[in-house]
């Protein structure tokens, strides 16, 4: 790896943390939750661009507010919907 690639893989490291899932393992779960960190990183980056005078204060309420109905609607798919049950599969030793 050439240094330019070491440094945009600690750029994007540094502008775009991953924290580990520590939740009960689902895969709806786990979904929601980088859905979740992906919201948290866009807000921060509209707060960011609204206090450098960048975009307006309607801008990035407008901004925020979209994200947030995308977040609540991840939400609903993912988290808010009926338990349906787990198919049964065959043991490993029934194959």
């Amino acid at each position: 790896m050439t240094d330019s690639q070491d440094t945009s893989k600690e750029k994007d490291r540094f502008f775009y943390p991953i924290g580990s899932y520590r939740g009960e393992f689902t895969p709806e779960h786990l979904a929601f939750n980088a859905n979740l960190q992906e919201f948290a990183q866009r807000v921060s980056i509209i707060c960011g661009l609204e206090t450098g005078g960048k975009i307006s204060s309607q801008d990035a309420y407008k901004e925020i507010k979209q994200l947030w109905h995308q977040l609540k609607k991840s939400k609903q798919e993912l988290l808010d919907q009926n338990d349906y049950p787990r198919p049964d599969l065959p043991e490993d030793n029934d194959i």
